[in-house]
C-alpha cells in the first residue's frame, strides 16, 4: 500500500464508520496486519502504534518534522562502552538496568528503569550523561525517539556493564513483560530468568560496533 500522509488520514476517517472484522489491524488505516508487525511512535504523546507496512514507510524520514516516527529494527552491541560503575553511580539510577533515549519533544535525553509499576523515569544527571557522550561518540548513533541505549550492570563487580542500541518498542515490551512477571521486592527468579533471556536474544541479534 502506498500514498501520502493525507491518504492515510482519509483511510482513517473511512475506517471509523466501517464495520471492522476480527483480527489485529493497523491503528492508522485499519488494514489487517500480522502478529509480527512494525510500529511508529507518537513523538509528543510517547504512544506506540501498531501499523501496516505502507503506513510505516510514510514516517521513515528521520529529517522530516513529523508527529509520528517509524521505529527501526536494528540492534547494535557497544563493547568497551565508556560507562563504568563509577559513571553509573554518577547517573544516580537506583537499579542496575535502564534505557536511555533522546526525546525530541523535550530536547534532551531521558532515562527509564524497570520495576513493579512498569517503566519509571529517572532524574538523569545531564552533566554526567554528557560526559559519557563526549567519551564515547557511539551514543550519537541513536535515532531520536525511536532507538534506545539499554544498559545492564551485572551484580558481579568484575564484569563490565553491557550496552546495546535497540528499538524503543523492544524496551517497552521488555518493561511491560517484567511488570507482568514481577513478584516481591526484587522481582523474583522468573524476572531474573527473563532478563537473562532478553539480553541473550539482544546479543544474538546485535551487530558489534567497536569503539
Amino acid at each position: 500500500m502506498t500514498g501520502t500522509a493525507y491518504d492515510v488520514l482519509a483511510r482513517i476517517r473511512a475506517a471509523r464508520t466501517a464495520p471492522q472484522p476480527a483480527g489485529e489491524r493497523c491503528e492508522m488505516c485499519s488494514e489487517p496486519i500480522a502478529g509480527e508487525h512494525q510500529h511508529v511512535v507518537n513523538v509528543e504523546g510517547r504512544q506506540l502504534m501498531c501499523v501496516c507496512r505502507g503506513c510505516y514507510l510514510l514516517f521513515t524520514d528521520d529529517h522530516a518534522q513529523l508527529r509520528y516516527r517509524a521505529i527501526p529494527d536494528r540492534y547494535l552491541s557497544f563493547p568497551d562502552f565508556a560507562l563504568g560503575r563509577r559513571e553509573w553511580e554518577l547517573l544516580q539510577i537506583p537499579v542496575g538496568l535502564a534505557f536511555f533515549f533522546r526525546n525530541s519533544a523535550l530536547g534532551r535525553t531521558v532515562a527509564f528503569y524497570p520495576g513493579p509499576a512498569g517503566a519509571t523515569e529517572s532524574q538523569l544527571d545531564l552533566d554526567a550523561w554528557n560526559g559519557i557522550r563526549a567519551a564515547d561518540p557511539r551514543v550519537d548513533m541513536l535515532a531520536d525517539d525511536t532507538e534506545a541505549l539499554i544498559v545492564r550492570v551485572p551484580d558481579d563487580e568484575t564484569q563490565p556493564p553491557e550496552c546495546y542500541l535497540v528499538p524503543i518498542d523492544a524496551c517497552y515490551e521488555f518493561v511491560g513483560r517484567l511488570r507482568m512477571l514481577w513478584r516481591g521486592f526484587d522481582g523474583g527468579q522468573e524476572v531474573r530468568a527473563y532478563i537473562d533471556d532478553f539480553f541473550d536474544h539482544v546479543t544474538e541479534r546485535s551487530k558489534v560496533i567497536a569503539a
